[in-house]
Order: C-alpha cells, then structure tokens, then sequence
C-alpha cells in the first residue's frame, strides 16, 4: 500500500476557513506521515467567499493540492453552488480514473454529491473508497425545507447513500447519533468507526485576557464576552441568542460577538444595522494563525443548534471553545453529543434552542457566576480535549481506519 496513491476528494480544504477542510488536511497529513502518497482535489476558490484565491499547486506537509477551477461561486445562490458542486464531481473524476497507482479515494460530505465521484472512480479503477460523514444527507435537505421525499434530488442522494455506503470499506462518522442514523440506512455496523472531529490544537492555545491583544484591538478589554464563533448556517442558527443581547443591553459589562459567516451572519448585520445594539459585535472568519487569540478572547462559547438536526449535523466548534479553556452557552436539543458532554463533565449550561427568556436567565446567572467556578469549568473543558479527544490520538485513530480501509 506503500507504493499507491490515496485520493482525498473534498471541495474545501486548508487555507480555507472551513472546519470540513481544516479537517480533511489533518487526516491527509497524518496519512502522509504513514509514507502513503497523498493527493488532494479541491476548489482553487473559498467556500464562503468565491472572490478568494487559492494556489493552483501546493504541497503542504506531505499533501500533493491540487485545486481545480470553477468549483466554488460562493455560498449566496443555491443553484450555483449545486453547479459548481457538479463542475467539481466531473473534474475530479476525470482526474481519479488517470491518477497513477490509485490504492484508494476518500470522500466526504463536501459536496453532498462527492460520492458520485468517487463511486465512478472506484468502479472505473477497480479501488476501495471510505466514507467520512460529516453531515447527512438528504437528511440535512429535507429538514431544513429545501424539497420534499419525492423530489429529483432527494431520489439521487438516498440511492447514493445506499451506494456508497454498500461500496464502502470503511464508514466515519462523528458521533453515536450521526452512526444511528446511516445504520437505519443501511446496516453498516460492521465497517463504521465513530471518531469525533478533533480541535485544531496547533493553532490554539489558552490566552489569558490581560495578554490577549485580540481583546485591546476590539475594545472588550474590560468586558463579559459570550461568543459566537463559525459557520451561522441553517441548523445552527443564531437568532435567539442576537434576541437574548437586543434584551440584554442594560447589562454595560456585557458583550456578544458574532465572528464567521454563514446566512446566519446577514441576521447579525441586519440587527445591528435596525437596532444598533451597543452590546453586539460582528466580525468575519478570523485568520488560523491568529485563532487562538479570537477564541480565547470569550469568556463563554456560544454554540447552537435547532432540534430537528440531531444526527444530521455535528457542531464542532464545541472542541476550540474547550480547547482555549471556555465553558459552553448551548443552544439545542437534548439528547446530543454537546449535551452529553456538558451532563458528563458540568463544562456549560444547556437551554433549549428557542427558549429566548431561558437564555437570557442563563445569562444573568452566567454573569452572577464565581469567576472561579468559570475558570473551573474551562479547566475541565479542556482536560477533556487533552484526554480522550485530542486532535494527535483522534487522527492517529482516523489513520489505522484507513489504512484498513485501503489494505
């Protein structure tokens, strides 16, 4: 296996922002590490914003990048990221069946449709593939409204889920409800492995407050931050904590920050543009590099997720918050994999998704709270990231599945 190519097929991948790229090129890299040749077919435009630019070629610790044009057109319409969606599957089939020595494909959720390619590829090459969901679909599809069980679309993805999880060697999934629902699918038990998506743990680290030029830039030096920081798409919406700081603006100490992008970012700007709020700040994605310094400038993670989504979708921006040593504000369900980790080790307060008088009330005992007792839980927090959820053993975990998957 030494000697064959793995093919990583993913629309979004590093320097892009988004956590489902960041995440394939930890799993990359660590194959790499392994002496597999790694190769790497991806968008040369950002995900959320098309304007940005990415090098066409790129090795970047052990990963061959190969970024193809006409990929991404941005986030805003939905029939253009279905067009570049299907411009991305066919390049990047005519690319996997002339790849030298392919050994195997590994393909996620990013497009929905990426099992289309890489079901091609391995019909045409006679390769393993492995699955790694990210999401579900048309599970996502269906909840969220955008068409109904009958419809052309939502027909192509549950054929294509049986496909590719039948074809598969190997199944990731990121959590037991996650795992749950595939098996419904199809019974894949045999071949599914549940591994959480680990934090980026190079780029972050605990900043205290008073060391953080991130908190003296934005003028929060002194403030009571809950942050909100990712995507603010679809089934992590933020509207009901925007609801709880338009309530909350008698509070001088306090501030909400809002940092990424996402449809839930024009609500931000549209309530900060109607309302004004003093207590509201909105900024883009911040840069890797400088992520520890935006994170840690919270001193309370924000994170959301409607109801319906539970198995469909998994919030990740749980692992930073824990990583820089924040207690969690979540916003969800109950069942779920953040609540089962506030119940499990008291690092949070939990409030039903909707439930605005509950997270303002939240919120005031938050603010109430022993400093003490906050620092107390981010300890926890994180000392739950350097155990049983570090990116260093998840990763070398992620890797002996593949190297089953492509033996």
């Amino acid at each position: 296996m030494r000697d064959k190519t793995i093919l990583v097929l993913s629309q979004v991948y590093v320097p892009d922002p988004a956590s489902v790229g960041q995440h394939m090129h930890d799993a990359a890299a660590s194959m790499a590490r392994r002496g597999h040749r790694v190769v790497v077919y991806t968008s040369n435009r950002g995900y959320d914003d098309a304007s940005v630019r990415y090098r066409t070629r790129e090795n970047l610790d052990g990963v061959e990048i190969r970024r193809l044009p006409l990929s991404s057109f941005g986030k805003k319409w939905l029939k253009l990221r279905m067009l570049a969606a299907m411009l991305f599957i066919f390049q990047c089939i005519l690319r996997g069946v002339f790849t030298r020595r392919l050994g195997g494909v590994l393909f996620s959720t990013s497009p929905p449709i990426c099992a289309m390619a890489a079901l091609t590829i391995s019909r045409l090459r006679g390769c393993p593939i492995a699955f790694w969901a990210m999401d579900i679909n048309p599970d996502q599809i269906l909840t969220l409204g955008w068409a109904t069980e009958k419809s052309m679309s939502v027909r192509l993805l549950t054929w294509l889920n049986r496909r590719l999880l039948s074809r598969s060697s190997r199944v990731v999934t990121l959590d037991r409800f996650m795992s749950q629902r595939l098996v419904a699918k199809v019974d894949v038990r045999d071949k599914m492995k549940i591994i959480p998506p680990w934090p980026h743990e190079d780029h972050l680290d605990v900043v205290e407050h008073a060391d953080n030029p991130f908190r003296r830039e934005h003028g929060i030096d002194d403030r009571f931050v809950i942050m909100y920081s990712g995507n603010m798409g679809l089934t992590t919406p933020v509207t009901p904590l925007l609801e709880a700081a338009l309530r909350l603006q008698d509070h001088e100490r306090l501030r909400f920050m809002f940092i990424g992008g996402g449809f839930g970012m024009n609500d931000v700007k549209e309530t900060i543009e109607k309302h004004a709020p003093r207590n509201v700040i909105a900024l883009p994605y911040q840069p890797l590099e400088t992520l520890k310094y935006s994170l840690s400038a919270a001193d309370v993670h924000a994170v959301t997720m409607v109801d319906e989504v539970v198995g469909i979708v998994h919030p990740c921006k749980v692992y930073g918050a824990m990583t820089v040593q924040r207690p969690i504000l979540f916003l969800g369900p109950s069942p779920s994999h953040v609540s089962d980790l506030l119940e499990a080790d008291r690092i949070g307060w939990h409030v039903p998704f909707g439930d605005v008088d509950a997270v303002v009330e939240t919120v005031e005992q938050i603010l109430k709270t022993d400093p003490q007792e906050l620092r107390e839980m981010g300890v926890r927090a994180r000392a739950i990231i350097r155990g049983r959820l570090g990116a260093e053993a998840l990763c070398h975990e992620f890797a002996d599945v593949m190297d089953e998957a492509f033996a």
